[in-house]
């Protein structure tokens, strides 16, 4: 049987990196032998039920990507402008998604290590009619705080999961829920936020402790250890 090609991936990757260190934006820094960005870039790419992938740069460097971002199936590969928030700039890499992308998935740019198995989970439930993120259950002991430092209460954690990415949604209910949230003038810093405020389920799978998210200096020095151990 021939795998359908109908997946399309928006990365997004329009942020100005202001929690880290130094002049280059931390998509574009290397870790474990290629920039960060190109890793995610090269997995989605690598996968043959994906159609079409879009980069969501700032806008200062759409006219004139970084040379590297072209080492893929550029056929597959497209280009969108950043927005002001990150729901902006999923509704631009929305706009872009080839007409065969039934399948949407929503990646952070931030998260090289992506794996195929957390993927291929998502996509499996996208594909059975409903929306879903890769996500970790907390395992810490959760504390709410003051501002002063003191310990308000213990939160439980029994219900409570980590959100990664990819997120994946069909591409009637993702288009849906972020036009809604353009017209409503909302913001959220994941996806699946903008379905759960129409009401629309979505259910987690399990995800990876190696997607990290790189956030800060000392997270690439993570990454590059993570890459080193084989999964």
């Amino acid at each position: 049987m021939t795998e359908a090609r109908d997946v399309g991936v928006v990365i997004v990757a329009g942020g100005s990196s202001t929690r880290t260190g130094g002049r280059e934006l931390k998509q574009f820094r290397w870790v474990a032998g290629k920039p960060v960005l190109l890793h995610s870039l090269q997995a989605f790419m690598a996968r043959p039920d994906v159609v079409g992938v879009v980069v969501v740069l700032p806008r200062d460097y759409v006219a004139d990507p970084p040379p590297w971002i072209f080492q893929c199936d550029v056929d597959r590969l497209m280009i969108a402008p950043g927005g002001a928030t990150r729901s902006e700039s999923v509704w631009n890499g929305l706009e872009d998604l080839p007409d065969a992308a039934d399948v949407v998935l929503v990646h952070d740019a931030a998260r090289p290590l992506v794996d195929n198995s957390t993927i291929d989970r998502v996509v499996a439930e996208v594909r059975a009619g409903r929306s879903a993120i890769a996500a970790l259950p907390v395992v810490d002991t959760l504390k709410e705080v003051a501002e002063d430092g003191s310990i308000v209460r213990t939160v439980e954690r029994e219900k409570l999961w980590r959100a990664q990415t990819p997120q994946g949604f069909s591409r009637e209910t993702i288009v849906t829920a972020h036009r809604r949230a353009r017209e409503q003038r909302l913001s959220a810093t994941d996806d699946a936020a903008l379905c759960e405020r129409l009401g629309i389920p979505v259910v987690v799978v399990r995800g990876s402790e190696r997607t990290l998210k790189i956030t800060d200096d000392d997270d690439f020095a993570r990454a590059e250890a993570l890459f080193r151990v084989s999964e």
